[in-house]
């Protein structure tokens, strides 16, 4: 972790990682996960980036569409990884990713993936200014340009479906 000015905050000061066994009360009837699982587990791991980052307790704004890539079977570990990778004055862009385990085969794939927005708010609840954003290592640049290339890349093909 790198140490926090005041004016800026690292990108790895805001990564989180949660991990949860996917258990019966979280699948449908078909022992699949049930997607507002994913969802409530994807909003916690943003909201914990974000506060990470900002130092501030933090809403949820918006969340991207979801990218449902893979079935998640009961008993699979699920992972959900967040990091912040650009910021607004009160607003932070938040990549999650989910990856689904089974050690015991040692499947491992990417289930699910969005972007959140989450804004910043003080004791009061109104908006908060955020830090700006550092990567000062070359993996953290590398995180930060790829969510950003991935962001951009869907956004362009949500924009070519409202106008096929």
């Amino acid at each position: 972790m790198y140490h926090h000015d005041g004016d800026a905050t690292s990108l790895a000061e805001s990564y989180t990682e949660l991990s949860e066994i996917l258990m019966p009360d979280d699948t449908n009837n078909l022992g699949r996960a049930l997607g507002g699982a994913i969802l409530h587990w994807m909003d916690i791991s943003a909201a914990v980036a974000g506060r990470r980052f900002a130092r501030e307790q933090v809403v949820t704004a918006a969340m991207d569409h979801v990218d449902f890539q893979a079935a998640i079977d009961l008993g699979d570990i699920v992972t959900v990884q967040a990091y912040v990778f650009a910021t607004g004055d009160t607003s932070m862009d938040v990549k999650v990713d989910v990856h689904s385990e089974r050690p015991e085969t040692g499947d491992y794939e990417a289930t699910a993936t969005s972007f959140f927005t989450m804004v910043a708010v003080d004791e009061d609840g109104s908006s908060a200014r955020v830090p700006r954003l550092e990567c000062p290592t070359e993996a953290e640049v590398a995180l930060r340009d790829a969510a950003l290339d991935r962001r951009r890349e869907r956004r362009r093909r949500a924009l070519d479906r409202a106008t096929a």
